[in-house]
């Protein structure tokens, strides 16, 4: 993944990154010092996400909310332990749905400080990337199918000082994202066809993990990797023993069976119990 140039990742530096300051060199994910009179990307804000691969946290769609308690859904999901809220964006043109767009984006935003992940299921996204990013999105997913210039746009996401992801549908395979691996701080793997919320999860999207996953190094800067479709507690485990890192759930979280709170519990249980065991110490005791 030579020439990637992904932003500081993890806690701690809210307070350089509002200063407009990378605070992470190239080795921690961050870039190198411009020259003077060089333009440079605006530093996102911190996310407190665990760095790729140091285990998988939940992050709940609102597209499976009750907007008509939009505020309490949002506190809810804070409350509960979310580590960030995933907004889906669509045209109904790129899917066959039509949802929300920046006005909602920003009234989220005005609800909480968790990381907002904004996925753009809309055809030719670039022209709605300023205002997402104003609204407030922390992270702004593109699809490959969507654009012929994706790479500009995960150029014009930068730009806008947000990080950028791009996603892959079912039927599009994993070798379409290669020429991106150095560009991009996110890729996400649809493990439904998008444009609806609770439909079943699709076993392929598995292979599709192991196959994005290997395409990176084993060390060093690398994206986060994302799924979205039919997470549930049978079926985050296998996504995140597949290589994921950010689990979004839509029906498992927003539902009448249970509070969102005890939904978010029953999937960080999940993920814990099927989580291989520490190794011992020398002396045998668990470290």
């Amino acid at each position: 993944m030579a020439g990637g140039h992904h932003a500081n990742r993890g806690g701690g530096t809210t307070d350089l990154a509002a200063r407009g300051e990378n605070p992470a060199g190239p080795a921690a994910g961050g870039t190198a010092a411009a020259p003077a009179g060089t333009p440079r990307e605006p530093a996102p804000r911190a996310l407190g996400w665990p760095e790729p691969g140091a285990g998988a946290v939940v992050l709940p769609s609102l597209l499976s909310a009750d907007f008509t308690r939009l505020a309490e859904e949002v506190r809810a999901a804070e409350a509960g332990g979310a580590a960030g809220l995933h907004l889906d964006v669509m045209d109904g043109r790129f899917v066959p749905n039509l949802t929300f767009g920046p006005m909602i984006v920003a009234a989220v935003r005005k609800l909480t400080r968790l990381p907002l992940d904004v996925h753009l299921m809309v055809e030719r996204p670039e022209a709605l990337l300023p205002a997402v990013a104003e609204a407030g999105a922390d992270v702004i997913t593109v699809h490959v199918e969507a654009t012929p210039h994706v790479h500009r746009a995960v150029q014009m996401i930068r730009a806008l000082g947000c990080r950028a992801g791009v996603a892959l549908n079912p039927g599009t395979p994993a070798v379409a994202v290669e020429p991106l691996l150095g560009e991009v701080d996110l890729i996400l793997v649809m493990s439904v066809n998008p444009g609806f919320g609770g439909q079943a999860f699709l076993p392929q999207a598995l292979d599709k993990l192991r196959a994005v996953r290997a395409m990176l190094p084993a060390a060093g800067p690398r994206p986060w990797l994302e799924v979205d479709g039919g997470i549930d507690p049978a079926t985050a485990p296998l996504a995140a023993a597949a290589g994921a890192d950010l689990l979004v759930a839509g029906s498992a979280v927003y539902n009448q069976q249970a509070p969102v709170g005890t939904n978010l519990h029953r999937l960080r249980q999940a993920l814990a119990a099927a989580s291989p065991p520490a190794p011992a110490a020398p002396d045998g005791r668990a470290p």
